[in-house]
């Protein structure tokens, strides 16, 4: 951008200041006589006639500016400098004398920048000292040691001529013990505003004040009927507690003309903690421990909802979403512009729900205001039509003397409004210290009235500050802009109504190239993998919650931590991104894990038709249904489910409870079949992992039927057979024996007739030696032997059983 180098619409010099100066002047001529009339001087010593010359180690005391009362003086006004000077040398000062000097008009905005850069430089220019009186002398100055002082000095004394902002710079001159002579050892250039009468022209200025934090909440929620959240950390409750950054924040705000911008996550966040919530324990196997800051949240609460009554609230999407890491690594992942438009969706309800006031979601504000074409398509993409830039990092405009008003029309219906660079980044850095903090005060007040010398036209200016200021800087920011609504020369404006303001035709109105994005932003952003991750866990979240009976238990939670995920504050911290994100998604595998198949061990059928059971398990607070359970035979050549290769079954279980469904099966032939259980969605889509085992057949078909049969009868015909032909074996030896007998008695009758005494020593039957009378009879056994003491030889019809 383009600096002035003159001021246009300047006031005129007030008479008597010039005749003042003038008469300085004139008082001076004799003395510089007389100086020329000395012995001739030392070169050192020649050249520096109007002030002490500078210490030759270059600044062997540290001056401070602690404070300067009041930022911007009017006529009639005390000027009070106070702050401390500090021996950082090794030699004691003696003589020192604490001064102030008023040096020249700093009539360009990168003029205020370069006094700025080297305000302890002893070697930079400074200005006359004021009056003797107004200065504040220390006999010695020991190494190390810090000395306090104050000067005030009427505004009327200070010889200010015409508008505009004058280098002030306080001085510490002395002398030390190898330097004998007063010289410059240390020095604090600041800026002093000066325009005591009301501008003709006021600047209308905008003061973005910002509500954001960090990501607190998780996913997770208790399974009680309130769902009582968990946090991360119980950082928040330290924030908002007295005195903390968020705290500070509101305080200060409430009595400024500002503009707030919020993060509806904070708020929903604070809220949250009003009642019961949970920090997990250091340890996995550590109970949550309960927070205790709901009456600090209840608190914080109502002082924001005071604190925006009557002012313009904006809300950011959900989680503050980085737009640029969208836009850059995002829009390539499906999915991912829905999460913006998502968070854009709630913001406005979720602002209103808790403060009772109505936002503004117009606006989009990428990290840093830094933009290029693809971040103002992502901005704009879920409704916003205002983005919030940076003059850093937008184009000007050429050949402008002066800092253009901050809409552009940027095509398409969009506004870009363009935040001034100086004016947003000058609190920037550590405030903890008083100079540092008097210093950006001086500075933005400084940038501020040279913007608007600059010109006549009536001009809109926006000021974006950090994202997440510290308390210090706030602290800062609200001496600024105190400073600065009380000014002659400032206004302040609603964002809304600057956005809306008439846009100078002269000012640039392209966007930079993808190209002139800062590398360093461009490092910090979230890659891709980020919003695959992301991406990925939604759809697990949707697979999910169609099979419950309550999904805004866990749609809403769930919801809001991926639209956390992808937050800006993210920003310079990669590995605690992704272990957020990767806490997101295994708390959500965690959950559906809970409703599951029960395995299976293997099975045995016994038969041609029996059932199978098969168990779901529900360990959800609430029910699920929509699911549908298959059972599926891998071989249904061998084993059909009900008649064909799988058979389904709708599923509904109630919250802490199991199911089981029994499936009919048929079997064809024996052997191992292996079967598939599977969950699926009312939509096709398996749910959880299958399980697997096997059913072991052993059902007797009809072939073995007949081989058995046909093997038995054989049996039953081999046997028959052999017991018909022991039969007739049996009765052949009686035949035969009859026969014997018969042939034997026949001889003997013949004998006896021939030997009639023989026949009486023959004994009969029953008194001839036999068997006794108790041995068993085995079927194989032959008949008894009726002549065993005959040596005859067997009769030839006789058979031997083996």
């Amino acid at each position: 951008m383009a600096e002035a180098a003159d001021f246009q619409g300047t006031s005129p010099s007030p008479a008597r200041r010039w005749l003042r100066r003038t008469g300085a002047v004139l008082a001076g001529t004799p003395l510089l006589t007389g100086l020329l009339q000395l012995p001739a001087a030392s070169p050192a010593e020649a050249a520096a006639p109007a002030a002490p010359r500078a210490a030759s180690d270059d600044g062997s005391v540290a001056v401070s500016v602690d404070s300067l009362t009041p930022g911007a003086p009017a006529e009639g006004d005390t000027v009070t400098v106070s702050g401390t000077v500090t021996n950082k040398g090794k030699k004691t000062v003696t003589d020192a004398s604490v001064g102030l000097r008023v040096g020249s008009l700093l009539d360009t905005r990168s003029s205020i920048d370069t006094v700025a850069k080297n305000s302890d430089d002893i070697g930079s220019p400074v200005g006359a000292e004021i009056d003797d009186k107004y200065t504040e002398k220390f006999s010695k100055l020991t190494p190390g040691v810090s000395q306090p002082y104050t000067i005030s000095v009427p505004a009327d004394e200070l010889d200010l001529g015409q508008d505009g902002v004058y280098d002030l710079s306080v001085t510490l001159t002395g002398e030390t013990s190898d330097q004998p002579w007063e010289q410059t050892l240390g020095v604090r250039h600041t800026f002093l505003p000066w325009q005591p009468d009301e501008a003709d022209t006021k600047t209308k200025t905008t003061f973005m004040w910002p509500l954001i934090s960090t990501v607190h909440m998780t996913a997770e929620t208790g399974s009680d009927e309130e769902q009582t959240p968990v946090f991360h950390d119980d950082e928040l409750a330290e924030e908002i507690s007295p005195g903390g950054r968020l705290d500070r924040m509101v305080a200060l705000g409430k009595d400024l003309d500002v503009t707030w911008v919020i993060d509806p996550d904070l708020l929903a966040s604070v809220e949250a903690m009003t009642t019961r919530y949970e920090i997990p324990g250091e340890n996995a196997d550590d109970k949550n421990a309960v927070g205790g800051h709901q009456a600090v949240a209840k608190r914080w609460l109502t002082e924001v909802q005071k604190a925006v009554a009557d002012k313009e609230v904006v809300a950011l999407p959900f989680g503050d979403p980085d737009l640029a890491s969208l836009a850059h690594h995002g829009t390539s992942v499906t999915g991912s512009l829905r999460h913006l438009k998502e968070a854009t969706d709630v913001a406005a309800g979720t602002v209103e729900s808790i403060l009772h006031v109505t936002a503004s979601t117009d606006f989009a504000w990428p990290v840093e205001g830094a933009v290029d074409p693809s971040i103002i398509k992502v901005s704009t993409s879920a409704g916003a039509d205002k983005v919030i830039t940076r003059g850093d990092t937008f184009e000007g405009g050429r050949d402008l003397t002066y800092t253009p008003t901050a809409p552009r029309p940027i095509g398409g219906g969009t506004t870009a409004v363009v935040a001034d660079a100086r004016l947003s980044t000058v609190f920037d850095g550590d405030m903890t210290r008083a100079s540092a903090s008097t210093q950006a005060v001086q500075r933005f007040l400084a940038q501020s009235l040279t913007l608007a010398l600059q010109t006549d036209r009536p001009r809109s200016v926006v000021i974006a500050p950090q994202r997440t200021p510290s308390a210090a800087q706030a602290q800062t920011m609200a001496e600024a802009i105190g400073a600065l609504q009380d000014s002659t020369w400032s206004q302040p404006q609603d964002l809304t109504a600057a956005a809306k303001s008439e846009p100078d035709p002269d000012a640039g109105t392209e966007v930079p190239p993808a190209a002139a994005y800062p590398k360093s932003l461009r490092k910090q952003e979230l890659p891709r993998s980020a919003f695959e991750q992301i991406a990925r866990t939604q759809d697990k979240l949707d697979r999910f919650k169609v099979i419950l009976s309550n999904p805004s238990r866990v749609v809403t939670p769930f919801g809001r931590a991926l639209n956390r995920g992808m937050a800006a504050s993210w920003r310079g911290r990669p590995t605690e991104a992704a272990i957020y994100r990767s806490g997101v998604e295994t708390y959500l595998d965690t959950l559906s894990s809970q409703v599951r198949l029960i395995e299976k061990s293997d099975t045995k059928l016994s038969g041609r038709s029996a059932t199978i059971p098969v168990t779901v398990q529900n360990n959800l607070v609430q029910g699920v249904e929509h699911l549908v359970l298959r059972l599926t035979s891998t071989n249904p050549t061998r084993l059909e489910i009900d008649g064909n290769a799988y058979e389904e079954q709708p599923i509904a279980v109630s919250g802490g409870h199991s199911q089981s469904v029994k499936f009919t099966t048929n079997a064809n032939a024996n052997g191992r079949a292996t079967v598939v259980a599977q969950l699926y969605t009312q939509d096709g889509r398996p749910y959880g992992q299958p399980v697997t085992f096997d059913v072991k057949v052993t059902e007797i078909t009809a072939t073995v039927m007949l081989v058995i049969g046909g093997g038995v009868l054989l049996l039953v015909l081999a046997g028959f057979r052999m017991y018909t032909q022991r039969k007739r074996a049996a009765a052949r030896q009686a035949e035969e024996r009859e026969q014997e007998n018969a042939a034997d008695a026949a001889d003997a009758d013949a004998g006896d007739a021939k030997n009639p005494e023989a026949s009486e020593r023959r004994p009969t039957q029953e008194s001839a030696p036999d068997t006794p009378e108790d041995a068993p009879e085995q079927p194989s056994d032959p008949a008894p032997d009726t002549a065993p003491e005959s040596a005859d030889p067997s009769g030839t019809g006789e058979r031997v059983d083996r």
